[in-house]
């Protein structure tokens, strides 16, 4: 199943343009020109919305807190994709609920690389919103109270540990890169180095005890989530 995007902008050059490099790089691509119309097209169950702000009818602000209020769209990724660049404008944005903020002009290898980032972050690489619990063995995560049980028993992980191991089991049998994980749990405004990764990896290995094996490392490449079935 493709990936499909939802894409708002007034201004229909802007919109033409994006949305043949996204169609181009494997996105279905569902558009709509204000805010009214946006809501309509939630219809279409997109996996992201790409979002501007100074729309007719409902600007970008107003749009996206209804879609946190819409049943089924708590999660979903919002971008806001606009030229309005002052600091309260981002934060507001982020405050109301969305995932990332870009600024105009930018170019399209660009936005397409911090729209499948933050397909990532979310769980939604593969169109699929991730469950916030994960059972797989022994082990079961719930990501919404933050508790991990290890064969019953609950075991404590500090937060990047939790994060870590939730997103690796969250994609059994995938394998993450040191990069990739560094980029989707760490974020790309904070620096850290590659053994860090090697390191959380390390204690949650030894937190798993004899049920160390569920991560295994993929010789110069990086880590994956054993399947379990």
């Amino acid at each position: 199943m493709m990936t499909k995007i939802l894409l708002v902008d007034d201004e229909h050059d802007i919109v033409e343009f994006l949305q043949y490099n996204l169609v181009q790089e494997g996105f279905d691509v569902v558009i709509a020109f204000d805010g009214k119309e946006a809501l309509s097209k939630l219809s279409e169950k997109p996996d992201l919305i790409i979002l501007d702000i100074m729309m007719p009818v409902f600007d970008g602000y107003e749009v996206c807190k209804k879609i946190r209020s819409t049943k089924g769209f708590e999660k979903t990724p919002v971008v806001f994709l606009t030229a309005k660049a002052g600091e309260y404008d981002e934060i507001l944005g982020l405050e109301l609920g969305a995932n990332d903020y870009i600024t105009k002009p930018i170019s399209p290898k660009k936005l397409i690389a911090r729209v499948k980032s933050n397909l990532r972050k979310t769980g939604n690489q593969d169109a699929k919103q991730i469950s916030e619990k994960i059972s797989a063995g022994p082990l079961t995560i719930d990501r919404e109270l933050y508790t991990i049980y290890l064969r019953g028993k609950k075991v404590f992980f500090p937060r990047k540990e939790f994060e870590v191991l939730f997103y690796l089991a969250s994609n059994p049998g995938k394998v993450f890169s040191r990069e990739v994980l560094l980029k989707d749990v760490w974020g790309s405004d904070v620096f850290v180095v590659d053994r860090t990764i090697d390191v959380h990896i390390r204690k949650i290995r030894e937190k798993l005890n004899q049920d160390s094996d569920l991560i295994e490392t993929i010789k110069g490449i990086g880590y994956r989530f054993k399947s379990v079935e």
